[in-house]
């Protein structure tokens, strides 16, 4: 009988927890045939719902907690039995298949990359955001959502290449083309940094179209779109709020009286339309680069949202998509390698 994939997950990360971690892990557990192991302090857990756990639920106890404002790096090295270093460790030590926390952001990458490891000829990890094309079956990438806010512009280079390797194992896109996100689609556009990860991506991508602009996300333009971390997480929160403002717009009008007789109906088409877009329903991001499976969720994540990030785990632990990546990846070195020192043909 085949092993069911485990899921560790912190019970105690995220603007919600752990109310609303407890609650879509019981669903989880029972909806997608897993196993799910809370991380946390068992006497918040088991009094964060009426419900009995099921036999698919357990508990793994922790006596620390990285709050959302603790600074990453330090509070991974001095909470070493917080619910993120805990579940990061039960990956590592094989206990569990895949890692899903919806806390502090910086903490769960900190305690991946540690506890982890890099896969090889990375240098940094990377948040890759699929992002839904309204009326269009396909979806971008957005690498990076957040990870590294800082990189090298040779760092941008790797996740481009893990970006298209994600795209391809994971989206189902053939041939998927990379874009650098700038403040203008001319080469000469951008800071130091976007100047100089352009004229990488030129040389070493390939199907890279250049840069691409903000407006040109959730529309068909690059499959991938590379960023640095900040830049990124900046962008996609721009992209939510608008849409949560255009959303009050719409209802607010619909809302009107003279739109009394269609509003409900036009509010429910426009709901389902919509459906792909909504964080919850995404469920959270792979981190590209490390090597285990690491769900970043958001913060503000409900039960639904908890779902589909196990929902998410589970995929990419069935597809093997870390090792697809490594795979991939060396397989791209090495041609890049033989390339170079290949004598030449007389």
């Amino acid at each position: 009988m085949q092993r069911r994939t485990v899921v560790a997950l912190d019970a105690m990360g995220g603007d919600r927890a752990p109310e609303a971690i407890v609650n879509g892990a019981i669903r989880a557990a029972l909806e997608l045939n897993i196993d799910i192991v809370l991380v946390g302090d068992e006497f918040a857990i088991r009094n964060a719902t009426i419900e009995a756990l099921p036999e698919q639920v357990t508990i793994r106890h922790t006596t620390q907690v990285i709050a959302m404002h603790d600074e990453p790096a330090t509070a991974v090295r001095t909470k070493r039995d917080s619910s993120i270093v805990r579940a990061a460790e039960m990956v590592r030590d094989g206990e569990a298949d895949a890692f899903v926390g919806a806390g502090n952001t910086g903490a769960t990458m900190a305690a991946a990359l540690l506890r982890f490891g890099r896969i090889r000829g990375v240098n940094r990890p990377a948040i890759a955001i699929p992002i839904p094309i309204p009326g269009s079956p396909r979806k971008q990438l957005l690498v990076d959502g957040g990870a590294t806010v800082d990189p090298e512009p040779a760092w941008m280079v790797q996740w481009a290449k893990l970006g298209q390797i994600y795209a391809r194992t994971r989206l189902g896109i053939a041939e998927p083309t990379v874009g650098l996100l700038s403040n203008g689609e001319e080469p000469g556009k951008g800071d130091a940094l976007r100047k100089a990860a352009f004229a990488l991506l030129e040389t070493e991508i390939v199907n890279f179209v250049g840069n691409v602009e903000g407006r040109d996300l959730v529309r068909a333009s690059a499959d991938v779109i590379v960023t640095d971390g900040f830049t990124g997480n900046i962008a996609l929160k721009t992209l939510e709020g608008s849409m949560m403002a255009m959303a009050g717009l719409i209802f607010g009008v619909l809302d009107e009286p003279e739109f009394a007789p269609q509003a409900t109906a036009i509010k429910l088409r426009l709901l389902e339309g919509a459906a792909d877009l909504l964080p919850d329903n995404t469920g959270g991001a792979l981190l590209l680069g490390v090597n285990g499976v690491c769900i970043i969720s958001h913060g503000s994540s409900s039960p639904d949202a908890i779902v589909n990030a196990c929902r998410v785990a589970v995929a990419g632990v069935e597809a093997d998509v870390v090792g697809s990546l490594a795979v991939a990846l060396e397989a791209s070195s090495s041609a890049r390698s033989d390339a170079v020192v290949a004598p030449a043909v007389v």
